[in-house]
């Protein structure tokens, strides 16, 4: 029996995924429905890992490294639903959009992706042509991290189905979380002359680290790296109390030559000769974290830190994926970074596998309660992925290592 790879049957697999609730640790419904596709699509494996990843494999003639096509499973929370114009989770069609959590980041895309990638089952591609959809990765990441650490899949390219509105984006800034803390005396309130109270010390540690931040670095193609403080709090909580301790949460957008540890012990260091803090005040700097579980429960504690990535835009898979769309597609692409952070941080900045990123969608709808996916659009980037998916991996032969 021929498959149905129309268009309408891509877009009624992306209603039925936003119909579902997946938050991060929570997308064990959501992976069901996506399994079930991929085998009804005629894949030739399909399997979950360790960590609630859905994978699957058309095999290819062996004649190409594989050619990686990736989505996550897991959304952001809705916040308030009564400030939606449409329901959350109705996947519905109005106006020429999909509207709800996830019609555009990024289940809608893991639609097209996925039937994008059925379209060689019959024609066999000179490579393994996979689908990854990955879980926590609004949370940093670890379904990537994990899917590439157990090395069940080793592309040679990657293609991130994050929303480019058309676009090749081929990189982005990192993201460091950093608490920088200054432990002071506690007291009562009342009688403040028996406690040293921290929250003075921020006259002081402020600047320094906003004076940090003006000398960060900047990339001629992702920009300045920024710093912002986004929250200060204080330990106890109590308003009647003089704190022993006071927090400032530090959000650093780092350049891809930044790493995780060099982050925090660069601020540790600054910190350290800008702020004369007398005794006892004591000032350190150290990662935020949380502790994370999949669905399929495995648990780990977490720094918050996402690698950032940057490819060359005369790299030969950035040239042919450029090529290819400009052919396909109503317009020629830009070659241009994400703003945000990806699961690419983790394929292409610690892995180093080529990696760009091509979908419809525009990035103003992210994580908003007006997410929504231009059917148009869609249908164009669906109409230009068999093309994509071809170029990529013939690029990455000549890419590959020798």
């Amino acid at each position: 029996m021929a498959r149905d790879l129309s268009f309408d049957r891509v877009i009624a697999f992306a209603q039925s995924l936003v119909r579902i609730p997946s938050p991060p640790g929570g997308e064990s419904d959501v992976a069901d429905r996506t399994r079930r596709e991929l085998e009804e699509l005629g894949f030739d494996d399909v399997w979950l890992d360790g960590a609630g990843n859905v994978i699957g494999r058309i095999r290819g003639r062996g004649e190409a490294p594989p050619v990686m096509l990736s989505c996550h499973l897991d959304v952001v929370d809705v916040g308030d639903p009564a400030g939606w114009e449409f329901e959350p989770f109705g996947g519905i069609l109005d106006g020429g959009f999909l509207h709800g959590r996830g019609a555009m980041d990024i289940k809608g895309p893991l639609a097209i992706q996925t039937y994008a990638a059925a379209s060689f089952v019959e024609h066999r591609p000179a490579g393994d042509v996979i689908v990854a959809h990955t879980v926590l990765e609004e949370r940093g990441g670890w379904g990537m991290e994990h899917l590439l650490d157990q090395g069940e899949v080793k592309p040679g390219a990657v293609i991130i189905g994050e929303a480019t509105q058309g676009d090749i984006c081929i990189g982005h800034r990192g993201r460091a979380e950093l608490l920088v803390e200054i432990d002071g005396v506690a007291g009562h309130a009342s009688a403040p002359d028996r406690a040293h109270n921290p929250v003075f010390a921020l006259a002081i540690v402020l600047p320094a680290i906003a004076a940090f931040g003006e000398q960060l670095g900047s990339d001629p193609v992702l920009g300045k790296a920024t710093l912002a403080p986004t929250a200060i709090e204080t330990r106890p909580t109590s308003h009647n109390v003089i704190p022993d301790l006071v927090r400032i949460v530090i959000d650093w957008r780092v350049l891809p030559d930044t790493t995780a540890d060099a982050a925090a012990e660069r601020l540790a260091r600054w910190l350290g000769q800008h702020t004369p803090l007398p005794e006892p005040y004591q000032l350190r700097v150290s990662y935020a974290g949380e502790q994370q579980h999949t669905w399929t429960g495995l648990e780990r504690d977490r720094r918050l830190y996402t690698p950032g990535f940057l490819m060359s835009a005369d790299h030969p898979v950035v040239a042919a994926a450029a090529a290819a769309i400009a052919a396909n597609a109503p317009r020629p692409p830009a070659v241009r970074p994400w703003t945000f952070a990806t699961d690419g941080g983790h394929t292409c900045g610690v892995h180093g596998i080529p990696t760009i990123g091509f979908a419809p969608g525009e990035e103003r709808f992210a994580h908003t309660n007006r997410e929504r996916l231009a059917l148009d659009s869609a249908r164009s980037a669906y109409a230009a992925y068999p093309a994509l998916i071809a170029a990529v991996q013939a690029a990455s032969v000549s890419a590959r290592p020798d």
